[in-house]
């Protein structure tokens, strides 16, 4: 393990904190599309991420979902940071875009080397910025953007995020993320693939 956490977070933390991550800190080797973190869960732990892609999503009181931004290698979720510091229920839902492996810290500690590291500090508030900005594109998007400029920053960022040009994704799916329905983003992608943005196919998109 400690080796992976080198690699993943060796250029944050010194080698005395890496040593005692390793010592408390769980693997978990999550499958795509498993739910890391739910609504309305009391969350007493944070993730470190080493490999793979978490969504991280907005429900309203109807149950439809908003997707916010995504986790990569080397980083946590700031709302989760909030959910562990305040003892208060998840307001978000963390989903596994790709396979993952993750390390799961207890709430104790990371309160401890809040105090006890600086680099640790820097990374908690350094992780509360990037999500907040990231947050703040997410809202421009919506109050901005028209829904194709929208999507076509959505299928760009996940083939970013994957490293692959074909998404294994159905339109209800894009529909979800994106809070839209099915018919309007089915008809911005056929138009989307007449322009040659685009190739769809059953339960994929290549973006060309």
């Amino acid at each position: 393990m400690i080796e992976e956490l080198k690699a993943s977070y060796g250029h944050l933390f010194e080698d005395v904190l890496l040593n005692e991550i390793a010592e408390v800190a769980i693997l978990k080797e999550l499958p795509e599309d498993d739910t890391l973190i739910d609504v309305g869960q009391y969350i007493k732990y944070m993730p470190l991420l080493l490999d793979g892609v978490i969504k991280i999503l907005r429900e309203d009181s109807d149950g439809d979902e908003l997707l916010l931004y995504f986790l990569e290698k080397g980083e946590t979720c700031a709302m989760t940071l909030s959910c562990c510091l305040g003892q208060s229920k998840s307001n978000i839902r963390a989903i596994t875009e790709t396979k993952t492996r993750l390390l799961i810290v207890p709430i104790q500690k990371m309160e401890e080397w809040t105090g006890k590291y600086k680099s640790w500090r820097n990374y908690v508030f350094n992780s509360y910025h990037e999500r907040l900005i990231e947050m703040l594109e997410t809202i421009d998007s919506i109050a901005f953007l028209k829904m194709d400029e929208r999507l076509i920053k959505y299928l760009s960022d996940k083939v970013k995020f994957t490293k692959n040009n074909t998404l294994a994704i159905t339109h209800q799916e894009i529909a979800y993320d994106l809070h839209s329905s099915r018919v309007v983003i089915s008809r911005l992608l056929k138009k989307m693939e007449n322009e040659q943005l685009v190739k769809l196919n059953r339960n994929q998109i290549t973006l060309l």
